[in-house]
């Protein structure tokens, strides 16, 4: 008997005030165009809506957008909520306005891949389907 697979579950949140989603809105656009099934919070969410959506939803991915410079603040937060939650198995990205200095600290905190203005959707789903734990 073939296995049948679902398709890649795709949370896309803005976390914080923040409350220009232009991009996160492309992105879920893009994700979907990819095949993937991608869910959007909308704008002003919590960190923990964010992490107890990402559980309901059984989601492969989260995407954060942060164009309010408060990246450092809400990307590890997520980070740590989704591990306390026992979604270690989760690939975490972000995006937005960050600053290359700050990538390494973000990563160091659990996020797996920052996409910085200009990045193409095809390389987003690209990294996406390459390091995804399913």
């Amino acid at each position: 008997m073939k296995e049948i697979r679902r398709p890649i579950r795709v949370l896309i949140a803005k976390p914080g005030l923040d409350g220009h989603d232009r991009g996160a809105k492309v992105i879920t656009l893009g994700l979907r165009d990819e095949g993937m099934e991608v869910i959007y919070t909308g704008i002003r969410q919590t960190p923990e809506s964010i992490a107890e959506t990402a559980v309901q939803e059984d989601v492969d991915v989260v995407g954060l957008s942060c164009l309010s410079g408060a990246h450092s603040h809400y990307f590890p937060r997520v980070a740590q909520l989704l591990k306390e939650k026992g979604m270690n198995e989760v690939l975490l990205i972000g995006g937005g306005i960050v600053p290359e200095e700050d990538i390494p600290p973000l990563e160091k905190a659990g996020v797996n891949k920052v996409f910085g203005p200009g990045s193409s959707i095809k390389d987003i789903a690209g990294f996406i389907t390459s390091n995804i734990k399913r």
